[in-house]
């Protein structure tokens, strides 16, 4: 635990940086570089600040810390993953992973300290909520495994390399809809010519389906891509393994879908993890199909990752086959998505931070 009660400077925006920096007779000028080195250059410490006198930077560190996700531990899989456990100022852990494949590089980033929803099939769910995650430490993990991409073995100073991450999911710890104004921050940051510089377009939020924030998502309009974590297409299977749903059923979800659509004109991405016995035969294939002609959607398929604590088996073969057949035959787009990392847990679902990874 720091036990530093002082602001986080990256809490700051650069209009307040600047009226504390006035505010202390230094010049206004002084509010850009802060800025750069905090977004740009991606920096940890004052003492990085190498353009600023010795003098501002102790001024800004007696007033000011750096809540930052440092790398703690990693894993490499026999596949190329990385999964990093991140330690936070306060000494919790969230988990980011670094995805390669033959034309992308892949960061999996979470938004939250453990998960409030519970899923029965998740390893994140059964570790509880603990906080949310900053804007600052979800930034710190893209900037890290971006250096991971690039093939460098620490982060250093000087934002992304110009081999960096090809495409950004949050996908890893937490429901970023329910971090939503810090996630929204940080993609903001990320996508910045003040600061990485990344499309919008190469990052995806995945949430289960909040129907509130779903609205909101609309109205904002983002640039970024939206994923359902849908997972079963009729409320009873859905309840079963998304206890949230029970709040909020799927004809909640629907309406507001509806509304993202024709608020935005954008299609989304439908996530669909397959169970063996649970969700996989032909009748679920035809719940999903017509679950989907209620908007422009693609489906991404995924066989279950085993977690020790769930009682759920990956699909066989032949019926993952027979399920992707038969969505084709009603014309919807459908990928099965690799799972990656599964032999270090770092494979959808497998997340659960040091506690439980070790």
């Amino acid at each position: 635990m720091s036990g530093d009660k002082k602001a986080d400077i990256r809490e700051l925006t650069r209009e307040e940086i600047g009226r504390f920096l006035t505010g202390h007779n230094e010049k206004i000028f002084r509010a850009g570089q802060v800025y750069e080195w905090l977004w740009n250059k991606g920096c940890q410490s004052f003492e990085e600040m190498t353009s600023l006198p010795k003098s501002l930077r102790v001024l800004l560190s007696g007033n000011f810390s750096f809540h930052v996700a440092k790398p703690d531990i990693e894993q490499q899989s026999t596949d190329g993953t990385i999964k990093t456990a991140f330690r936070l100022h306060d000494g919790l852990f969230v988990e980011g992973v670094m995805i390669p494949s033959d034309d992308r590089n892949t960061a999996c980033i979470s938004s939250q300290v453990g998960c409030a929803l519970g899923c029965t099939f998740c390893a994140t769910g059964a570790l509880g909520f603990t906080r949310n995650l900053t804007c600052g430490e979800i930034y710190d993990q893209v900037v890290y495994i971006g250096h991971l991409a690039a093939g460098k073995q620490s982060a250093v100073s000087g934002g992304l390399p110009s081999r960096a991450l090809s495409n950004i999911v949050f996908m890893g710890m937490g429901e970023p809809f329910l971090n939503y104004e810090n996630v929204n921050s940080a993609i903001e940051k990320i996508t910045s010519v003040e600061g990485l510089g990344m499309s919008p377009q190469r990052i995806t939020v995945s949430s289960v389906g909040i129907p509130r924030m779903i609205r909101k998502m609309a109205e904002d309009n983002p640039k970024w891509h939206f994923a359902l974590s849908l997972h079963a297409s009729t409320d009873e299977k859905r309840n079963l393994l998304v206890p949230f749903n029970e709040k909020h059923p799927l004809k909640e979800i629907v309406d507001a879908l509806k509304f993202y659509v024709k608020q935005t004109g954008k299609r989304f991405t439908i996530e669909y993890i397959l169970f063996k016995d649970v969700n996989d035969n032909l009748a679920d294939a035809r719940d999903l199909a017509v679950f989907c002609k209620n908007f422009p959607v693609k489906i991404n398929l995924i066989e279950y990752n085993a977690v020790k604590s769930t009682a759920y088996h990956k699909p066989v073969a032949a019926k993952v086959k027979d399920f992707i057949q038969f969505l084709e035959s009603r014309n919807i787009i459908v990928n099965l998505r690799k799972s990656r990392g599964m032999d270090i847990d770092a494979a959808c679902g497998q997340l659960a931070g040091r506690k439980i990874a070790k």
